[in-house]
């Protein structure tokens, strides 16, 4: 399959997903990161040491990656960025989107998710300047983001067992984010010690949780066993 994890910035696709990802390139999927933005400014980056690093972290995953070159802090909801989205569904033929949590502080990430939603609809579309042949996205889930207002209750957890030190490599990439700025090295030990709780409700040692805001069909009973 044609997954895409959705991003507003370089480091929140790995921060929410990074073991799932590492999990399913193992199980021969192509995996794709979509960054909106390049994430400057920040404190202690810019543009070429964050691309440096998002590109590393890719490639311990073993994805793919682009980046929409939207303007961090300023994404918005709106047609012309619904449309750009869409159209990366289309070409790549995108069969599962992974989008982050509605539930977020961070408008980028709220504004995202929106326009996630509607380019999966938009890509469908016929008579209409989006480049691609026209493509639905069979699914749509949620991934936990760090900006959280709340920890919602998954429909599911993915069982990363294995995966767990390969996630938390691809973070360590972004030594700017997370080595450089001292306020943020206590977020590594906390996604690792979510992840581990996540696990532990699933009976395994590493989990990564997801919602999905539509029904779940399932014909082999089995596939539900972690």
């Amino acid at each position: 399959m044609n997954i895409a994890v959705i991003a507003a910035h370089p480091d929140d696709a790995e921060l929410g997903l990074g073991a799932t990802m590492a999990l399913l390139v193992s199980q021969g999927h192509r995996v794709l990161i979509i960054d909106a933005t390049n994430g400057e400014p920040t404190p202690f980056g810019d543009v070429a040491t964050r691309a440096q690093e998002a590109a590393q972290s890719a490639a311990i995953l073993g994805v793919e990656r682009v980046n929409l070159g939207w303007t961090n802090r300023a994404i918005t909801h709106d047609l012309a960025s619904r449309h750009a989205l869409a159209a990366q569904l289309r070409v790549n033929k995108i069969d599962i989107m992974f989008v982050p949590h509605p539930l977020d502080t961070h408008p980028d990430h709220l504004a995202l998710t929106k326009i996630c939603v509607d380019a999966r609809f938009d890509a469908k579309l016929t008579k209409c300047a989006i480049p691609g042949e026209p493509y639905h996205p069979r699914r749509l889930y949620h991934y936990f983001c760090t900006h959280l207002k709340h920890v919602p209750q998954p429909d599911f957890i993915v069982n990363c067992a294995g995966f767990q030190q390969k996630k938390m490599l691809s973070i360590a990439a972004y030594k700017s984010q997370f080595q450089a700025n001292a306020k943020n090295h206590s977020i590594q030990d906390w996604v690792e010690s979510m992840g581990r709780f996540y696990g532990s409700r699933i009976n395994c040692e590493f989990g990564e949780p997801i919602t999905s805001p539509e029904c779940v069909g399932v014909r082999d009973i089995a596939a539900l066993l972690p």
